[in-house]
Protein backbone atom coordinates (compact mmCIF):
# COMPACT_ATOMS: atom_id res chain seq x y z
CA UNK A 1 0.00 0.00 0.00
CA UNK A 2 1.18 3.34 -0.32
CA UNK A 3 3.42 4.92 2.39
CA UNK A 4 1.23 8.43 1.83
CA UNK A 5 -1.62 6.62 2.88
CA UNK A 6 0.34 5.56 6.06
CA UNK A 7 1.43 8.90 6.80
CA UNK A 8 -2.05 10.58 6.03
CA UNK A 9 -3.98 8.72 8.67
CA UNK A 10 -1.47 8.52 11.19
CA UNK A 11 -1.85 12.07 11.20
CA UNK A 12 -5.82 11.91 11.47
CA UNK A 13 -5.26 8.91 14.47
CA UNK A 14 -6.56 11.74 16.79
CA UNK A 15 -9.47 13.10 15.51
CA UNK A 16 -10.40 10.14 13.08
CA UNK A 17 -13.68 9.36 14.33
CA UNK A 18 -15.44 13.00 15.50
CA UNK A 19 -15.46 13.67 12.07
CA UNK A 20 -16.64 10.55 10.65
CA UNK A 21 -19.99 11.77 10.35
CA UNK A 22 -19.47 15.31 8.54
CA UNK A 23 -16.94 13.38 5.76
CA UNK A 24 -19.66 10.72 4.99
CA UNK A 25 -23.25 12.48 4.11
CA UNK A 26 -24.46 8.52 3.96
CA UNK A 27 -23.07 7.42 7.31
CA UNK A 28 -25.87 5.81 9.58
CA UNK A 29 -27.05 3.95 6.11
CA UNK A 30 -23.34 3.21 4.88
CA UNK A 31 -22.15 1.69 8.30
CA UNK A 32 -25.78 0.40 9.07
CA UNK A 33 -26.20 -1.51 6.09
CA UNK A 34 -22.06 -3.21 7.04
CA UNK A 35 -23.27 -4.32 10.39
CA UNK A 36 -26.57 -5.64 9.06
CA UNK A 37 -24.94 -7.56 6.84
CA UNK A 38 -22.23 -8.75 9.30
CA UNK A 39 -23.56 -12.20 10.32
CA UNK A 40 -22.38 -15.60 11.34
CA UNK A 41 -23.94 -18.52 12.42
CA UNK A 42 -21.39 -19.08 14.91
CA UNK A 43 -21.18 -18.03 18.32
CA UNK A 44 -17.85 -17.12 19.02
CA UNK A 45 -17.46 -15.83 14.92
CA UNK A 46 -13.60 -15.43 14.14
CA UNK A 47 -13.83 -11.50 12.78
CA UNK A 48 -11.04 -9.97 10.72
CA UNK A 49 -11.25 -6.55 10.20
CA UNK A 50 -9.36 -5.36 7.28
CA UNK A 51 -7.62 -1.45 7.89
CA UNK A 52 -9.71 -1.85 10.86
CA UNK A 53 -7.81 1.97 11.84
CA UNK A 54 -9.77 2.86 14.94
CA UNK A 55 -11.72 -0.10 15.16
CA UNK A 56 -15.02 1.94 14.78
CA UNK A 57 -16.74 -0.30 12.33
CA UNK A 58 -15.48 -3.71 14.47
CA UNK A 59 -17.07 -1.97 17.80
CA UNK A 60 -20.32 -1.65 15.49
CA UNK A 61 -19.72 -5.46 14.81
CA UNK A 62 -19.07 -5.82 18.34
CA UNK A 63 -22.21 -4.73 19.39
CA UNK A 64 -24.07 -7.16 16.83
CA UNK A 65 -21.95 -10.18 17.96
CA UNK A 66 -20.98 -10.01 21.35
CA UNK A 67 -19.11 -13.20 21.11
CA UNK A 68 -17.15 -12.28 18.30
CA UNK A 69 -13.38 -12.86 18.29
CA UNK A 70 -11.59 -10.01 17.03
CA UNK A 71 -8.58 -9.21 14.47
CA UNK A 72 -8.19 -5.95 13.84
CA UNK A 73 -5.53 -5.08 11.15
CA UNK A 74 -3.91 -1.99 9.65
CA UNK A 75 -0.63 -0.39 9.31
CA UNK A 76 -1.05 2.71 11.00
CA UNK A 77 -0.11 2.27 15.00
CA UNK A 78 -1.77 5.42 15.26
CA UNK A 79 -4.90 4.45 14.31
CA UNK A 80 -4.98 1.03 16.25
CA UNK A 81 -3.85 2.67 19.34
CA UNK A 82 -7.06 4.55 19.25
CA UNK A 83 -8.80 1.02 18.59
CA UNK A 84 -6.78 -0.21 21.87
CA UNK A 85 -8.38 2.43 23.61
CA UNK A 86 -12.06 1.75 22.36
CA UNK A 87 -11.65 -1.80 23.31
CA UNK A 88 -9.30 -1.77 26.41
CA UNK A 89 -10.07 -4.73 28.82
CA UNK A 90 -11.83 -6.82 26.18
CA UNK A 91 -9.61 -9.95 26.14
CA UNK A 92 -11.29 -11.23 22.75
CA UNK A 93 -9.61 -8.32 20.22
CA UNK A 94 -6.20 -8.21 19.11
CA UNK A 95 -4.49 -6.00 17.39
CA UNK A 96 -1.84 -6.64 14.33
CA UNK A 97 0.00 -3.55 12.56
CA UNK A 98 0.82 -4.62 9.57
CA UNK A 99 -0.05 -3.71 5.76
CA UNK A 100 -3.18 -6.41 5.04
CA UNK A 101 -2.14 -6.44 1.26
CA UNK A 102 0.30 -8.75 1.75
CA UNK A 103 -0.35 -10.16 5.31
CA UNK A 104 -0.34 -14.30 5.47
CA UNK A 105 -3.99 -15.14 6.54
CA UNK A 106 -4.31 -18.81 7.11
CA UNK A 107 -6.82 -20.67 4.90
CA UNK A 108 -10.55 -20.90 6.67
CA UNK A 109 -9.44 -18.90 9.75
CA UNK A 110 -12.11 -16.39 9.59
CA UNK A 111 -15.79 -17.06 9.80
CA UNK A 112 -16.64 -13.20 8.67
CA UNK A 113 -14.31 -10.36 7.23
CA UNK A 114 -15.30 -7.02 7.37
CA UNK A 115 -13.29 -3.51 5.84
CA UNK A 116 -14.39 0.11 5.14
CA UNK A 117 -12.88 2.82 3.37
CA UNK A 118 -9.60 0.70 3.21
CA UNK A 119 -9.61 -1.18 0.75
CA UNK A 120 -10.02 1.03 -2.49
CA UNK A 121 -6.71 2.79 -1.54
CA UNK A 122 -4.96 -0.35 -3.30
CA UNK A 123 -4.11 -1.00 -7.21
CA UNK A 124 -6.86 -2.75 -8.92
CA UNK A 125 -4.59 -5.46 -9.72
CA UNK A 126 -4.14 -5.66 -5.66
CA UNK A 127 -7.84 -5.49 -5.08
CA UNK A 128 -8.19 -8.71 -7.05
CA UNK A 129 -5.79 -10.57 -5.69
CA UNK A 130 -6.98 -9.46 -1.94
CA UNK A 131 -10.69 -10.78 -2.78
CA UNK A 132 -8.62 -14.14 -3.74
CA UNK A 133 -6.98 -14.34 -0.34
CA UNK A 134 -9.90 -13.27 1.13
CA UNK A 135 -12.33 -15.88 -0.20
CA UNK A 136 -9.12 -18.30 0.66
CA UNK A 137 -9.18 -17.14 4.36
CA UNK A 138 -12.95 -17.74 4.75
CA UNK A 139 -13.61 -20.72 6.36
CA UNK A 140 -17.13 -22.57 4.46
CA UNK A 141 -20.47 -20.34 5.12
CA UNK A 142 -18.16 -17.35 5.88
CA UNK A 143 -19.07 -13.34 4.49
CA UNK A 144 -17.05 -10.83 3.22
CA UNK A 145 -18.79 -7.23 3.67
CA UNK A 146 -16.78 -4.35 2.38
CA UNK A 147 -18.26 -1.04 2.62
CA UNK A 148 -15.76 1.22 0.19
CA UNK A 149 -15.46 4.47 -2.15
CA UNK A 150 -16.16 3.41 -5.55
CA UNK A 151 -15.66 5.13 -9.14
CA UNK A 152 -17.82 6.31 -11.61
CA UNK A 153 -18.86 4.60 -14.69
CA UNK A 154 -17.56 7.78 -16.71
CA UNK A 155 -15.57 11.02 -15.43
CA UNK A 156 -18.74 12.67 -15.48
CA UNK A 157 -20.04 10.66 -12.64
CA UNK A 158 -16.51 10.97 -10.76
CA UNK A 159 -17.35 14.92 -10.90
CA UNK A 160 -20.22 14.90 -10.26
CA UNK A 161 -19.97 12.67 -6.95
CA UNK A 162 -17.39 14.74 -6.19
CA UNK A 163 -18.91 17.99 -6.72
CA UNK A 164 -22.11 16.47 -4.29
CA UNK A 165 -19.46 15.35 -1.91
CA UNK A 166 -17.67 18.76 -1.26
CA UNK A 167 -21.26 20.35 -1.30
CA UNK A 168 -22.15 18.28 1.60
CA UNK A 169 -19.10 18.20 3.79
CA UNK A 170 -18.94 21.92 3.43
CA UNK A 171 -22.43 21.96 4.79
CA UNK A 172 -21.46 19.81 7.57
CA UNK A 173 -20.13 22.58 10.14
CA UNK A 174 -16.68 20.89 9.74
CA UNK A 175 -13.69 22.90 10.11
CA UNK A 176 -12.37 23.93 6.94
CA UNK A 177 -8.52 22.11 7.90
CA UNK A 178 -10.87 19.13 8.33
CA UNK A 179 -12.42 19.40 4.95
CA UNK A 180 -9.25 19.98 3.56
CA UNK A 181 -7.40 17.36 5.09
CA UNK A 182 -9.71 15.01 3.83
CA UNK A 183 -9.67 16.45 0.43
CA UNK A 184 -6.08 15.48 0.60
CA UNK A 185 -6.58 12.25 1.56
CA UNK A 186 -8.92 11.07 -1.26
CA UNK A 187 -5.93 12.55 -3.52
CA UNK A 188 -4.58 9.25 -2.94
CA UNK A 189 -7.62 7.10 -3.63
CA UNK A 190 -7.73 4.58 -6.41
CA UNK A 191 -11.43 3.72 -6.85
CA UNK A 192 -12.74 1.04 -8.74
CA UNK A 193 -15.88 0.89 -10.56
CA UNK A 194 -18.57 -0.78 -8.80
CA UNK A 195 -19.39 -3.48 -11.37
CA UNK A 196 -15.58 -4.51 -11.68
CA UNK A 197 -15.37 -5.30 -8.29
CA UNK A 198 -18.26 -7.24 -8.41
CA UNK A 199 -16.60 -9.14 -11.07
CA UNK A 200 -13.43 -9.41 -8.99
CA UNK A 201 -15.46 -11.28 -5.83
CA UNK A 202 -16.82 -13.77 -8.51
CA UNK A 203 -13.77 -14.47 -10.17
CA UNK A 204 -12.49 -15.17 -6.50
CA UNK A 205 -15.64 -17.44 -5.62
CA UNK A 206 -17.71 -15.22 -3.87
CA UNK A 207 -21.09 -16.31 -4.06
CA UNK A 208 -23.93 -13.85 -4.66
CA UNK A 209 -21.43 -11.47 -4.87
CA UNK A 210 -23.39 -7.79 -5.11
CA UNK A 211 -23.65 -4.22 -4.02
CA UNK A 212 -26.07 -3.73 -1.15
CA UNK A 213 -26.19 -0.33 -0.89
CA UNK A 214 -25.06 2.64 -2.95
CA UNK A 215 -24.76 6.73 -2.14
CA UNK A 216 -22.70 7.96 -4.57
CA UNK A 217 -19.46 6.92 -4.22
CA UNK A 218 -20.00 5.08 -1.07
CA UNK A 219 -20.71 1.28 -1.85
CA UNK A 220 -21.51 -2.04 0.89
CA UNK A 221 -20.42 -5.05 -1.16
CA UNK A 222 -20.83 -8.32 0.28
CA UNK A 223 -19.88 -11.85 -1.11
CA UNK A 224 -20.49 -15.20 0.70
CA UNK A 225 -18.38 -18.79 0.25
CA UNK A 226 -20.70 -21.77 -0.07
CA UNK A 227 -21.04 -23.70 2.78
CA UNK A 228 -20.12 -26.86 0.82
CA UNK A 229 -16.59 -25.02 -0.26
CA UNK A 230 -13.35 -26.34 0.71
Amino acid sequence: MNPNVKKQFDDAASHYDEQRRGLIPCFDEFYGMAVSLSESAEAAPRVLDLGAGTGLLAAMVRSKLPGARLSLIDMSEPMLNVARERFAGDPNAEFIVADYSDYTLPPGSCDLIVSSLSIHHLTHASKRDLFKKLYRALAPGGAFVNADQVAGTTPAADAYYRKRWLAEVAASGLPRSAIDASVERRGVDINAKLGDQIAWMAEAGFQDADCMYKYLDFAVFYGSKPASAS
